[in-house]
């Protein structure tokens, strides 16, 4: 009984505010007082009582349901949209911002085909923001020609919101497919949010690859017609990559690493996916991407600018 009062408390504070917060959060108190009192007169009135509250809560809670339609941050304020002629997806709403600061940037949306057939890569980029063991994960795929599209699942905030872990387990967020260029979405990263960015090869065949880029083309055509919400823990960037991830191979483990995503380099290289040479932690190091790449690196792309790393003396 108090589990789940405590649980229908967070969920009110988190969704109302107000008198209407008040109201509710002064209700929830006397049906939880009520359920104890009743069960010391009579056990069965008691469990009435909670079952009748459980029922408010649950039926008030599945009124929350996701949209689309809200007052989106701006990075977020597009989905990527996709549409699949044959061998050739045409991409819409990639990002490709111009970013001055980790907060503001010149906007640009693009859109742009990618022949199936000149799918040459895949990339896994972790971002460490604070705690090494959680990290943000990123997936680029790498075409003939040199262009990349990089795929990035995550919170839908509205203009005024900030990031919670707690309102993640509450639907307080939807969730957002984002496509964006290297330029932009690495960059932000690396050099205005000074996170620590790391870039790791995948190795997969050839249809494995064609199969991972249409399990997202076919991720962003489900969230297009229809918005679902993001969770802390069952769906958030690492865990909706696993599902699409489940197209490769049906019966891939599931473990720690899936929440503590830091460690997915350690998950890829137990599947004998992880590419680079030397030993792990060689290739952890290996890995690290370089704030302005673009500036040590001119005349080069930004994406063969983060690809110049120094090799580790052996």
């Amino acid at each position: 009984m108090l589990c789940g009062a405590a649980w229908s408390a967070t969920a009110l504070w988190l969704h109302l505010a107000g008198p209407s917060r008040i109201v509710a959060l002064a209700a929830l108190a006397v049906v939880t007082l009520g359920a104890f009192v009743a069960r010391t007169r009579k056990r069965r009135l008691g469990w009435l009582v909670l079952v009748i509250g459980a029922e408010m809560v649950a039926g008030w809670y599945q009124t929350i349901t996701p949209r689309a339609d809200r007052d989106w941050a701006v990075d977020v304020s597009r989905g990527v949209t996709a549409r699949v002629q044959g061998d050739t997806v045409t991409l819409s709403n990639i990002r490709d911002f111009d970013w001055h600061s980790r907060d503001t940037a010149t906007e640009r949306w693009i859109v742009r085909s990618y022949d199936l057939d000149a799918l040459e890569s895949v990339d896994m980029v972790t971002s460490v923001w604070d705690n090494p063991e959680i990290a943000h994960l990123l997936v680029s795929f790498g075409f003939a020609g040199g262009e990349h599209v990089v795929f990035s699942v995550e919170i839908r905030r509205e203009a005024d919101e900030t990031f919670s872990e707690l309102g993640g387990f509450f639907r307080q967020f939807e969730l957002v497919l984002i496509a964006a260029t290297e330029r932009d979405i690495v960059r932000l990263r690396t050099d205005l949010r000074h996170e620590a960015v790391r870039m790791y090869a995948v190795d997969l065949t050839p249809e494995q690859r064609r199969t991972m880029f249409l399990a997202y083309v076919e991720l962003a055509r489900q969230l297009e017609q229809k918005p679902r919400f993001y969770n802390t823990i069952a769906a958030n960037c690492t865990t909706v990559v696993y599902g699409l991830a489940r197209a490769l191979k049906s019966d891939l483990p599931i473990n720690a690493t899936l929440i503590l995503s830091g460690r997915l380099p350690e998950y890829l290289d137990a599947l004998g996916v992880l590419g680079g040479e030397g030993t792990l932690p060689e290739r952890r190091a290996a890995a690290l991407l370089r704030a302005n790449a673009g500036t040590l690196h001119p005349g080069l792309s930004y994406s063969e600018a983060i690809r110049q790393r120094p090799q580790l003396s052996r």
